[in-house]
């Protein structure tokens, strides 16, 4: 069984050499990887281990091992370009046998010819293949442990010795590749690139005459740069500026690309660098990338130059005048969210500038702007309000915000994280404080003569954003409250809803009530009472009353002082002037006593369930303390299932606090009352019945005298 066993698990040299071949046939002539689905683990793992052992046992300059050595690595860098097979490799100790690779085998044959057969190939496919293992971060330390830096700095050094082929270029090139993956956000192995000497044969490589040199030196020195200080530092000693300059203006777009990355790395959270930056002749160079067919460079130079705008003004003010705001604002509706992202993060720099933003708004930035408020990506969202933010700074901006809807999108936007929420927050208190002097004189003009569109939407900005103290003049000496009004009674959904939105905002400004503290008890009528202590006391009592057949003592000087409902029973032509016992009909003795302890004392509590019978008994002796208590009561209960049965409480006795309370909470609930089925059935014709009540209520809490 053990003998079994071990013929399974290692196959002869025969079946190796038939794996062998098809692993060659299938996978490698051919590049098809999806036709590993069609070879078992077992056998993968096997063809791969047989490349490694080529590796691990053949290490010479002789052209035979030399063509065998690369082509298993070839075989392995075809392996490795599938993500899933990386393991596999690096579990079969391939790392060490193509670290070893990377130098080549020194031979007597080698000293005498000069020549290597496959010069640098072989170099050029460890260094491949490293990089392909690298990708994964599990890996990039055991390939650094594994002595692989050292050699890989070598081979960028081979051109500083006077060495120049195709061949050399290409390994140069992978040499440069695979220290970019291993050092992919591992702050140790950038550390170690430089400690190892790598940064300055990389900026030497920027001058290659090899577009692709250029292009790998330049990515690396991009990711040695990123969140390393002293990378970036040692960078800019060897002089790199000048060159990454020049590249900006390379109309090969991957160099360019990777130049700008390099400098926006380099000036990130670096001042000092910055400013070397600048010196070297950067900034119009970045400006022109704006307009390049390449969007990541696009992408790239709208973040560097947010980078250069950040805290410092004459930056700021340089960019603008170069001519960059244009192509910022056409990126801005690019179908590229990244690029939309950057652009937007870039104006929201430059927007901290006064005259910037002026400029900004006056391009076109506002539209596309507030557009980008409707992404779901919250980076790009909330760069877009912050740009806003910036642009809402100038007064010039603040009449054209609102006259395009910027108010109502700032109102209406979902955002998607709490910083933007507070940023928005903020734009709106910065715009309400700039609504006075010109800027109010400015929206009243577009309220008066634009467009009914544009009148529609200042004044439902204004309605959130204006003083108190300005709301007579903008929506009853001017047409503000006629215009809410009518979006109050559109068919639109959204104008309903707006208007009633705004209309409550403009009751909270006037009143600074809560719906429920619209109809709140009165202070108490300033009068003498006989005290609570005589109510249904016979002491002293001259008119009794005849409640559910039972007798309440009263007395008649307390009943005329209290409202003219009695005064005209006891001093008027009516037949209860001389009467001894006065029945009362149609009121329960509860009610009733609720009644007289609040005529003997001014005050009495009012619960739910008696709000309703006390406040006909208060409307009918014209009690107005007791209704207003009544009212107060009942508004507290209005609930959207209620709301139009109270309002047609407050119809039948004239209740007018308790109709006002009925107004602001269907104003503030539209949204429920509008989602419900049966709204335009049970409340469309209730909203159209309350528009008098409702305009006679904003023209009494706006300062307007009703007639």
């Amino acid at each position: 069984m053990a003998e079994d066993r071990r013929r399974h698990e290692q196959p002869t040299n025969s079946g190796r050499r038939s794996l062998k071949r098809k692993l060659e046939d299938e996978l490698i002539v051919d590049h098809k990887f999806s036709s590993t689905d069609d070879v078992s683990q077992q056998d993968l793992l096997y063809g791969i281990r047989a490349q490694v052992e080529v590796l691990d046992s053949t290490f010479s300059s002789s052209e035979a091992d030399r063509a065998l050595v690369k082509r298993s690595l070839h075989a392995l860098s075809e392996f490795a370009k599938n993500e899933d097979i990386v393991n596999l490799i690096v579990e079969s100790g391939a790392v060490p046998a193509l670290v070893r690779h990377l130098q080549a085998p020194q031979s007597p044959e080698e000293v005498v010819t000069g020549t290597i057969p496959y010069e640098h190939e072989v170099e050029k496919g460890s260094a491949f293949t490293l990089g392909l293992l690298a990708i994964k971060p599990e890996h990039q330390q055991r390939i650094v442990d594994a002595g692989a830096l050292p050699h890989l700095v070598g081979l960028l050094k081979r051109r500083l010795d006077g060495q120049s082929s195709r061949a050399l270029n290409g390994a140069i090139r992978k040499a440069a590749d695979a220290i970019t993956n291993l050092a992919h956000e591992n702050s140790s192995i950038k550390t170690l690139v430089r400690v190892e000497g790598g940064i300055p044969p990389l900026v030497e490589l920027l001058e290659s005459s090899d577009a692709k040199v250029q292009r790998a030196a330049a990515g690396a020195l991009r990711t040695l740069a990123f969140k390393n200080d002293e990378n970036k530092n040692q960078i800019v000693e060897c002089n790199a500026l000048p060159t990454l300059v020049l590249m900006l203006h390379s109309e090969d777009a991957a160099i360019h690309y990777e130049a700008v990355g390099v400098i926006g790395n380099l000036v990130h959270s670096s001042p000092n660098i910055k400013k070397e930056v600048l010196l070297a002749g950067a900034l119009q160079p970045v400006i022109e990338l704006l307009s390049s067919t390449c969007s990541e460079s696009q992408r790239e130079a709208a973040l560097l130059l947010g980078q250069f705008a950040a805290a410092d003004t004459d930056c700021k003010v340089h960019i603008v005048q170069r001519g960059a705001v244009g192509p910022l604002i056409d990126m801005l509706q690019s179908p590229e969210a990244q690029l939309k992202e950057m652009s937007a993060f870039a104006l929201g720099r430059l927007a901290q500038d006064t005259h910037n933003q002026a400029g900004i708004a006056h391009s076109g930035g506002i539209v596309p702007l507030l557009k980008l408020l409707d992404s779901r990506n919250g980076t790009l969202q909330h760069n877009a309000a912050f740009a806003l933010y910036g642009l809402a700074d100038n007064e010039d901006n603040v009449a054209d915000l609102i006259r395009v809807g910027g108010v109502q999108k700032l109102l209406d936007g979902e955002f998607v994280v709490q910083p933007t929420r507070e940023c928005v927050a903020k734009t709106l208190k910065r715009l309400e404080e700039k609504i006075h002097g010109r800027v109010l004189s400015h929206l009243l003009y577009l309220m008066r003569s634009s467009e009914r569109n544009v009148q529609r939407r200042v004044t439902l900005a204004l309605a959130h954003l204006c003083s108190p103290d300005d709301q007579k003049s903008i929506f009853v000496d001017s047409i503000g409250l006629d215009i809410l009004l009518e979006l109050f009674q559109s068919s639109n959904s959204k104008h309903q809803e707006d208007s009633c939105v705004a209309l409550r905002k403009l009751a909270e400004k006037a009143t600074s009530l809560n719906p429920v503290d619209a109809a709140g008890p009165s202070s108490p009528i300033s009068q003498v009472y006989l005290g609570e202590q005589y109510v249904n006391n016979p002491t002293l009592s001259d008119v009794t009353f005849l409640i559910e057949g039972k007798r309440f003592y009263a007395h008649r000087i307390c009943l005329l002082a209290s409202s003219d409902a009695f005064r005209a029973m006891f001093d008027g032509g009516y037949r209860e002037r001389d009467a001894k016992d006065i029945e009362i009909p149609n009121i329960s003795w509860e009610t009733f006593e609720k009644m007289m302890r609040y005529i003997y004392s001014g005050s009495v509590e009012v619960d739910l369930r008696i709000a309703q019978d006390l406040l006909r008994a208060a409307d009918q002796y014209l009690l107005d303390g007791l209704k207003r208590l009544c009212e107060y009561t009942i508004a507290q209960d209005i609930t959207l299932d209620k709301v139009a049965y109270m309002y047609d409480l407050s119809e039948a006795f004239n209740a007018v606090s308790l109709k006002d309370a009925c107004i602001l909470f269907i104003l503030e609930h539209f949204d429920k009352l509008n989602s419900k089925p049966c709204f335009n059935f049970r409340y469309g014709s209730l909203m159209k019945r309350m528009l008098p009540d409702m305009c006679d209520y904003f023209m009494k809490i706006l300062g307007k005298p009703l007639k």
